[in-house]
């Protein structure tokens, strides 16, 4: 029988990767098991949780975000230098097909599963091509369920994907062009045999918007919570979602009643300037003045918010950064993710940036180490990159210290009234903590402005 050898590699450990409560498994490369024939043994390595060391194989598989892309290509060569083929695939090989090509023997571009099979028929008929583009798969007639058998068992939460693509296009993201602009979903009923199969009580639910963007989405995600209502389920979950999930309280009243925990939520900023420049459409029409309110309504039902802020755009400022620091603590918001933005291969942003000769950090591949969030990777407009990394310092130092901090979590702790929603949260913020703390910038710039006529200028209009 012959070995299939499939490989989620990681560089640095840092970020979210530090802390077991906030890593997620390879849900990918358990569904590529999951349609490989039986002919194969199997196995999944993963370097979230264990260091790889050269096995042997008959066949390699590795799939790697851009920011670990370059692992990817060292442990590719591991096992090329032993003439055993190895295939690439994922978000930054689907964007950069040639440049993987330098470093595999065949690359998989798109959405896996409706071509592995022809892949792994090639390659036992000795003729593996150079490419292979996945099908968009309907997920409405798709009811195959991922070898969570293979997954390390020692992960918090399991994380279960019950649709793909957006319609949205904002500037900084590419999944829609990774994963279409059709929302595509599973059917609730698959979706509900699955949760019954997962004998952990903890999900993660990985979509990038589990409620959707439209009544018949919002339908769905309320077949879906009401099925694990009337199942008892007794899961205790988060999600991803939209600023506008709260215009139907009920549909966040029956996810709290199936066992929500926390939605994330990419609030990005504060400017509305900026959300234009984001093309962030949906953040547009709600306003910056109700995301308060936003935060409230999932208050209301006892699920906290995890919001998701974006730092180092064009024409940012210190008293920007001050007024940041001060509504992040007065919003209530639970769990803060504050990140540097960055130009990832297939996004407008890069594209955008590229033509307009911006882009600082171009040595690639070497250079996509630093494509992790955490780094100022492009020269921004009307502000210095020492001002944006002194920026997220004071903003977290406002956050994670006293008595911002306690106060924090004193309030995550009266509005949840919930105390697994509550340690959830708590959790979260000192895993982003410590992220903060092991980061690179943390010890080089300070958590302080001095304050003079130019930090106090405001070089974007705010709501």
């Amino acid at each position: 029988m012959k070995k299939l050898l499939l490989i989620n590699p990681v560089r640095r450990r840092s970020g979210l990767l530090l802390s077991r409560f906030s890593t997620f498994a390879p849900l990918g490369l358990a569904y590529v098991a999951a349609v490989t024939p039986s002919g194969w043994k199997i196995r999944i390595a993963d370097e979230n949780m264990t260091e790889f060391q050269f096995e042997p194989a008959d066949l390699v598989g590795i799939t790697a975000f851009t920011t670990n892309i370059n692992r990817a290509y060292e442990i590719a060569h591991m096992y090329r230098r032993r003439n055993i083929k190895v295939i690439i695939g994922g978000i930054h090989a689907s964007m950069l097909a040639e440049e993987v090509l330098q470093h595999a023997d065949s690359v998989v571009t798109g959405e896996v599963e409706g071509i592995w099979p022809q892949v792994l028929k090639d390659f036992e008929n000795n003729r593996l091509e150079k490419k292979y583009s996945g099908p968009r798969i309907n997920l409405a007639k798709f009811d195959v369920l991922p070898r969570r058998d293979l997954l390390h068992p020692d992960y918090f939460w399991h994380s279960v994907q019950t649709s793909r693509g957006c319609p949205f296009n904002c500037d900084f993201c590419s999944v829609s062009r990774y994963l279409g602009r059709e929302f595509r979903q599973r059917a609730v009923a698959d979706v509900l045999s699955e949760l019954v199969s997962i004998p952990g009580r903890y999900i993660a639910f990985v979509d990038d918007n589990l409620i959707g963007y439209s009544r018949s989405d919002k339908e769905r995600a309320l077949e879906l919570f009401e099925g694990m209502i009337e199942r008892k389920l007794n899961k205790r979950w988060w999600m991803q979602t939209s600023i506008n999930a709260t215009e139907d309280e009920a549909v966040v009243q029956k996810a709290a009643q199936a066992g929500c925990m926390f939605a994330f939520i990419g609030f990005e900023t504060i400017s509305r300037d900026t959300l234009k420049k984001m093309k962030k459409g949906i953040n547009i029409k709600m306003g910056v003045p109700n995301y308060k309110h936003v935060v409230d309504t999932f208050h209301k039902y006892g699920i906290a918010v995890y919001g998701a802020f974006i730092l180092g755009n064009d024409h940012e400022s210190a008293a920007y950064y001050q007024q940041l620091a001060r509504f992040l603590v007065s919003s209530g918001i639970d769990i803060v993710q504050l990140t540097l933005l960055t130009p990832l291969p297939g996004t407008g942003l890069m594209q955008r940036l590229e033509n307009e000769k911006r882009i600082v950090y171009r040595d690639f591949p070497v250079d996509w180490e630093k494509y992790r969030f955490s780094y100022m990777v492009h020269q921004p407009e009307g502000v210095s990159t020492d001002t944006i990394y002194t920026g997220d310092n004071y903003i977290k130092r406002h956050i994670y210290s006293f008595p911002n901090y306690p106060y924090r979590i004193l309030k995550s702790l009266l509005h949840l009234r919930n105390a697994a929603n509550f340690i959830a949260a708590y959790k979260f913020n000192q895993a982003l903590k410590k992220g903060w703390k092991n980061s690179h910038y943390y010890q080089d710039y300070p958590t302080r402005f001095h304050q003079n006529k130019r930090d106090q200028r405001v070089g974007a209009r705010l709501d």
